[in-house]
This record gives structure tokens, C-alpha cells and sequence, in this order.
């Protein structure tokens, strides 16, 4: 029978966990100040809509009614983001964030078809509206999103959590601009079609901005390569690292925002040690890349691994190399 050695090697870096957890704490501080702002105007666009009889109001009221949930949602996912993993949930709950991430960008979706339906039916015969109160109503509307947004600004490139809440912030922003124009043009002009038309524009910016943040939510969720990662260049560093031989199965994935994990086979030379050759990948994959969750199993030349693969007619083969 031919020898065979294999080693399996999980190299976890813990220092990003504690970076983690004082990231998940400082985002729950600020999706808090956050939603608390959000909600009490979220009132007063509701009165001031329902008043002035604007659906360019009431949209932005609608819409800062989803950002209360939105946010709340996502408080609770960052919350059960810190509870410790289990025997069942070997991740934790890291993934949580990702869903309220992919629901917000939905639920924005579901707005804007909502707010092209009723600009849709308003267009023909649009109602008087007092264009004044709009204006008014919709500047406040807009001070408090630019305030929610700067809050919410530092961590969302890297939380995507926090970046679903602030691209609602931001969707709300617009919404209130749209708003204050259309205002504008009906005090000034009495032409109340500016009402659905800003609307609809307010709708289309929203659909916009919401896109991106499904498909990014999606791709983690399906444990697609990382959009910043190089597939083939981390391969390449692997490769050129002293006493790699070769790299099979090399999978890249995020576990949750911020937090990519690697797994590979590698095939490595009897000339050096195994651990002086983790701990040299784990340091150039970390460095590089930014992983910090490496598990890597260590094969050496004369290891032939049973596996399945793929013939080339597409049916599933079993290979078996055993003498």
C-alpha cells in the first residue's frame, strides 16, 4: 500500500474576534442613536404628509417607517451576532446580519414599487398640494437624515449591516430633496404633477441603491469569493510560498462582514516543517488578503486522497487510488 500522510491544521487568528466584538458593540450604539432620530420624525412626516396631502411626504414617511423596522432589524442581528457559537451554530450567529442586510434591500424594493403604483394612479389627475408645509416638512426630513447618515458613515463599508441601514438613511436623504423640489416647483408654480413625478424619482434612486446591497447580501449567503479577493492571485501566493508543492480545493468565503475564511489542500515538500509552513501562510494569507480564519489540510506528494470528480460526459465518478 502506498504511504500516505495527512495532517489536518485549523489556524484560527483570534485577534479579529475581539476586533469584531468592539465593532458589533460600536454599531449597535449607533444604529441606536439612529433609530431613536428616525422614529420621532418619522412622526412628523406622517402628520405632515397626511396635512399637506403630498405623496412625495408620504413616501418619505413610508419609507422612514421601513427604516424604523430596518433598523430595528438590524440591532436585533447585531445583537445575536455576539452571542457565542455552540455546538449547533459553529459560526454563531454572524450570519444574521447578512439576512437583515438582504432584507432591507428588499423591503426597499418593495417600497419603490409601492411608490411608482400610487405616482402611477395620481399622475392623471393629481390633488392640490400645499407646497410650503412640504418644503418645510421634508428640510427637517432631510437634516435628520444627513445627521443619521454621519453617524452611520465610518463603519458601513465594512459592516454590511450597517451598510443596508445607511443606504436606507441615505435613500431617505434623497427622498427629502425630491421632496423639498417638488415643494418648491407646486408653491411656486401650482403644478402639482411635480408631486408623482419626484415620486417616481425618488422611487427609481432607491431601487438604485438598493441593488448592490442585495447582491453583495446574496453572494455571502452563497458563499461566493469575496468581491475584493483575487481567487487566482491567492492561489499564486500560495504557490510561490517556500515548500508548497501544489494547492488543491481552495475555497474562499465570508463568514460575516469583515471576516473572510479560507480553506485549501496543500501538497508540501518533505524539505520543511509543517508548522514552520502554516505559520507562513496564515501570515502572508492574513496580510494579504485578510483572512483570519484559515482551516488548511496538509498533504504530501505520496498522499493520494480519495475524492469524487467529474468525468467529462458530466456524470459524477467515484476515483478510488488505493493499491
Amino acid at each position: 500500500m502506498a504511504h500516505a500522510e495527512f495532517t489536518a491544521t485549523v489556524v484560527n487568528n483570534t485577534a479579529p474576534h475581539a476586533h469584531k466584538h468592539g465593532r458589533v458593540s460600536d454599531s449597535r450604539r449607533r444604529l441606536t442613536v439612529v433609530l431613536v432620530l428616525t422614529a420621532i420624525y418619522m412622526v412628523a412626516e406622517v402628520a405632515g404628509g397626511w396635512w399637506t396631502g403630498s405623496l412625495a411626504l408620504l413616501a418619505d414617511a413610508g419609507h422612514m417607517l421601513t427604516d424604523v423596522a430596518a433598523l430595528a432589524l438590524a440591532l436585533i442581528a447585531a445583537w445575536f451576532g455576539t452571542r457565542p457559537a455552540t455546538s449547533r451554530k459553529t459560526f454563531g450567529y454572524h450570519r444574521l446580519e447578512i439576512l437583515a442586510a438582504l432584507v432591507n434591500g428588499v423591503a426597499l424594493i418593495v417600497i419603490s414599487l409601492l411608490i411608482f403604483y400610487e405616482a402611477y394612479q395620481r399622475w392623471s389627475s393629481p390633488p392640490p398640494v400645499r407646497g410650503s408645509i412640504v418644503m418645510f416638512v421634508a428640510a427637517g426630513g432631510l437634516i435628520i437624515n444627513l445627521i443619521c447618515a454621519w453617524i452611520l458613515h465610518a463603519p458601513h463599508e465594512v459592516d454590511l449591516n450597517i451598510r443596508g441601514a445607511w443606504l436606507h438613511v441615505i435613500s431617505d436623504a434623497l427622498g427629502s430633496v425630491g421632496a423639498i423640489i417638488a415643494g418648491a416647483i407646486m408653491s411656486l408654480y401650482g403644478w402639482y404633477t411635480a408631486d408623482p413625478l419626484f415620486s417616481a424619482l425618488i422611487a427609481v434612486l432607491i431601487v438604485w441603491s438598493s441593488w448592490r446591497l442585495i447582491r453583495e447580501a446574496t453572494n455571502v449567503l452563497l458563499e461566493g469569493t469575496p468581491a475584493h479577493i483575487n481567487l487566482a492571485a491567492v492561489e499564486e501566493a500560495i504557490m510561490l510560498t517556500e515548500g508548497v508543492d501544489d494547492v488543491h480545493d481552495l475555497h474562499v468565503w465570508t463568514i460575516t462582514s469583515g471576516r473572510e475564511a479560507l480553506s485549501a489542500h496543500v501538497i508540501h515538500a518533505y524539505s520543511i516543517s509543517q508548522p514552520e509552513l502554516l505559520k507562513e501562510l496564515r501570515t502572508k494569507l492574513h496580510d494579504r488578503f485578510g483572512v483570519d480564519h484559515l482551516t488548511i489540510q496538509m498533504e504530501t506528494p505520496d498522499f493520494e486522497d480519495e475524492t469524487f470528480h467529474f468525468c467529462h460526459a458530466g456524470t459524477a465518478c467515484f476515483r478510488s487510488q488505493r493499491d
